[in-house]
């Protein structure tokens, strides 16, 4: 029988799975979309993803905090306290800077009448892409932090 502690784990790998896995895919799709067309449906793909990112990203703070909650002894945890604050630097970084970065992709994208690739958007791809990767890399340090508590 589960507790309702092993419950919350579950809910925290599965919301992990959800929130962060789709991530690392992301950068794939847009690194290798080249024709409008292409970068056109890898953004609108990663849009529909983005949303599965929110909400299982979200439940993963939820889930993660609740089992502080319940075992305060991890607030006292090195490993415990610098997820939480990579991740909500993680956060913080996808609202501003990630956020600021694809504005105009965006812009282009809704611009029906491009039917060639702008030479600007390579250097938007680039930045975006610089930032995303450094967020995942922050995100694999949360997951190694998560699974071999080192401190």
């Amino acid at each position: 029988m589960m507790t309702f502690y092993n419950i919350l784990i579950l809910i925290h790998i599965i919301s992990a799975i959800i929130g962060i896995g789709p991530g690392f895919v992301l950068t794939t799709i847009v690194k290798h979309a080249h024709t409008m067309t292409d970068i056109r449906f890898a953004f609108t793909v990663k849009r529909r993803l983005h949303h599965f990112i929110q909400v299982g990203g979200a439940l993963l703070l939820l889930s993660g905090l609740l089992l502080g909650v319940i075992t305060p002894s991890l607030f006292q945890q090195g490993w415990y306290l610098t997820s939480l604050v990579l991740y909500l630097l993680v956060l913080i970084l996808g609202a501003t800077l990630l956020r600021k970065i694809s504005a105009p992709i965006r812009q282009m994208l809704a611009d029906q009448t491009l039917t060639e690739t702008p030479a600007y958007y390579h250097e938007l791809r680039n930045r975006l892409l610089r930032v995303e990767y450094a967020v995942n890399a922050l995100l694999l340090v949360i997951i190694l932090l998560m699974v071999l508590k080192p401190f």
